[in-house]
């Protein structure tokens, strides 16, 4: 554990977050290497220029605006649809809409209002218990291990649920996925119980790889699937909730009783069309390079010295992972900031803190930026991150 403070990381810590959010942007903003380049360090003015620019891509010159999810936005609904190999999808503003909508549908044709889901999936961590709070739902966890539930634990289960949700992947645990076959059981054991599986497909656009399967094959294990525009695809912001037409209507009827009947939301939609026009093709190619620097990442923080350190899943599932290092956050983001600001190169961006004390997470995404690394390009990245760190 390092044993004092540099001028800089005091500096740092008297900072206001305000400040240090602040600091953080422009070294991104600043540097000329970056495994992935977020649309959160693009300028305002650039991001809208670049969208209007694209536009003549995905709709024609004399197309009409939306009004109430008509143009634009049924264009974007029946392409998830195709995509999904779904009878109908509905756009919806945020995916924690999109969420609580499926399930208190499914709910209401079930007669449970039990949803099992795993205890770090998204609604359990980052939406204020808004299943319970607006929704009237109940969640239950068949496991508490980091992964997906297996088959046993969903057909053991001790009590009813109307509904297992599962989160592809599993984001808090690691992005990770189980295998194909697992998932089938899974859905099957679900099924037994009659029970209907909703996916939280925020990121499933990244998952073929590693199933080996299509889209349309994957989301048919489900009878619904969300799916975000901006989580892999870049988009500015929004979800779609896919499945059988009945529910998609009912959905419809519901996103409008939960204020998320927009009256116009062209350049979101917009912005989803050109995602899975351009994004979606190249995910496969970012999931493969991931694996070439989580592999990088290991080799190069043995040859650093580094007393222990993680990279999770050792082979990434997606384009994203887990790095843990037995530090401070305040030492590593200071590390990660000051190369960025002195070299142009970030290699990573926020640490937290997770697990014991000194031990910070962080997640690293690769993507069309960071194709231009080479594994040497990214142990040389991190012996200078580790020089850095105050040992």
């Amino acid at each position: 554990m390092p044993s004092h403070t540099t001028a800089e990381e005091q500096q740092s810590a008297g900072a206001t977050e305000e400040q240090q959010s602040a600091r953080r942007r422009a070294a991104a903003l600043g540097a000329t290497r970056v495994l992935h380049r977020s649309v959160l360090h693009v300028p305002l003015a650039e991001r809208l220029s670049a969208l209007a620019a694209a536009a003549p891509e995905v709709v024609g010159p004399s197309d009409p605006t939306d009004v109430y999810g008509d143009g634009v936005v049924a264009t974007l609904e029946s392409e998830v649809a195709r995509l999904l190999g779904k009878e109908d999808a509905a756009f919806f503003p945020t995916g924690t809409m999109a969420q609580q909508v499926a399930l208190r549908c499914w709910a209401g044709r079930t007669g449970n209002a039990t949803v099992a889901l795993h205890p770090k999936a998204h609604p359990e961590l980052h939406e204020g218990g808004a299943f319970g709070a607006v929704s009237g739902l109940r969640t239950v966890h068949p496991t508490g291990e980091p992964r997906l539930p297996t088959a046993d634990e969903v057909r053991d289960f001790e009590e009813p649920f109307g509904t297992l949700m599962l989160e592809l992947p599993l984001r808090d645990a690691g992005f990770v996925l189980p295998e194909w076959a697992e998932l089938q059981e899974v859905v099957a054991a679900a099924r037994e119980r009659d029970a209907v599986v909703h996916f939280d497909g925020a990121r499933l656009w990244e998952c073929t790889p590693h199933f080996g399967r299509g889209l349309a094959e994957i989301a048919a294990l489900a009878d619904s699937v969300y799916v975000s525009f901006y989580k892999s695809l870049e988009g500015l912001s929004g979800a779609a909730l896919a499945g059988p037409r009945t529910l998609v209507e009912e959905a419809r009827v519901w996103r409008h009783r939960y204020g998320g009947q927009l009256f116009q939301q062209f350049p979101t939609a917009v912005s989803a069309l050109l995602g899975l026009k351009n994004t979606l093709p190249r995910l496969p190619e970012y999931v493969a390079h991931a694996r070439v620097v989580a592999d990088a990442l290991r080799e190069g923080f043995a040859a650093a010295g580094v007393p222990w350190s993680r990279v999770h899943p050792e082979r990434p599932y997606t384009h994203q992972f887990q790095v843990w290092l037995p530090y401070g956050p305040d030492v590593l983001n200071e590390a990660a900031v000051g190369q960025a600001e002195e070299t142009g190169t970030l290699l990573f961006g926020r640490w937290f803190p997770d697990g014991p004390p000194g031990l910070s997470v962080t997640e690293v995404t690769v993507t069309g930026a960071g194709l231009a690394w080479t594994a040497e390009d990214v142990t040389e990245a991190v012996a200078e991150f580790v020089r850095r760190i105050p040992r």
